[in-house]
């Protein structure tokens, strides 16, 4: 029964897969994650502006909550991604910029799966009798540290925040890079990226642009410059050894 259903599961994918588009599945993934990244960083922003007190402490539940969901979506997300690969367009043609793109999206698996984890861990170290809720209704437990010091709870709850400062940074970094990269697609590259993901979009007539001129010629001699570089660090090296 469960071997049908994934058959059928992937048969779907394929069929959208065929048309240029990822999933709907895939879709509703990314940009649920997209928003309650936007939600969570909006929301930590405010909140820690806020003054010691009742509010600031149901801002913390509420950051809480949503950042668990953020966890089950990202794991949803992962097991959706084993289950139906995920479509083959032109950002996977061989080259640095298709390096660039999987580095980028296992950072942000880092960064997803991180943030709601650092945060857990942070909660359990430091309110050890306050009832969690995931998505601000489904109970969650604490992580078990009930047998750990004072000592070494607080240094569980430093190191966790500053692994989620550290993480919400990169992912700060992270985003406007993603976000350049699709609209290089779309508006340079015209090809099918963009298209992909946000099916509402039509997809550009592939032409080639001055814009698409001027990024070739830049890749060139950033690629030309870099290569000089390289030789000019290995030439010395390589001559010095040669000799007796």
């Amino acid at each position: 029964m469960i071997d049908r259903l994934i058959a059928q599961a992937l048969e779907w994918a394929a069929g959208h897969h065929d048309e240029g588009r990822y999933s709907p599945v895939a879709i509703g993934f990314h940009w649920g994650m997209a928003g309650l990244v936007a939600f969570q960083l909006g929301w930590g922003w405010w909140m820690g502006r806020l003054p010691v007190g009742g509010e600031k402490v149901a801002a913390y539940e509420v950051h809480f909550a949503v950042g668990i969901l953020m966890l089950l979506l990202v794991i949803g997300r992962l097991t959706w991604r084993l289950v139906a690969p995920d479509l083959i367009n032109d950002a996977d043609k061989p080259g640095w910029e298709s390096t660039a793109a999987h580095i980028t999206h296992y950072v942000f698996y880092l960064c997803l799966f991180g943030l709601p984890l650092s945060g857990w861990a942070m909660v359990s170290a430091t309110a050890r009798d306050t009832p969690l809720a995931a998505a601000g209704f489904i109970p969650w437990p604490l992580l078990p540290m009930q047998d750990l010091s004072n000592r070494q709870l607080w240094a569980i709850e430093a190191a966790a925040e500053w692994m989620h400062w550290g993480l919400v940074l990169t992912l700060l970094l992270m985003i406007p890079i993603h976000a350049g990269a699709a609209l290089k697609h779309h508006l340079i590259d015209r090809d099918d990226v963009f298209h992909a993901m946000l099916p509402v979009v039509p997809q550009p007539k592939p032409k080639r642009t001055r814009w698409q001129r001027r990024w070739r010629a830049l890749e060139r001699r950033v690629g030309s410059t870099a290569t000089r570089l390289w030789r000019g660090l290995l030439l010395p090296t390589d001559a010095g050894r040669r000799r007796p």
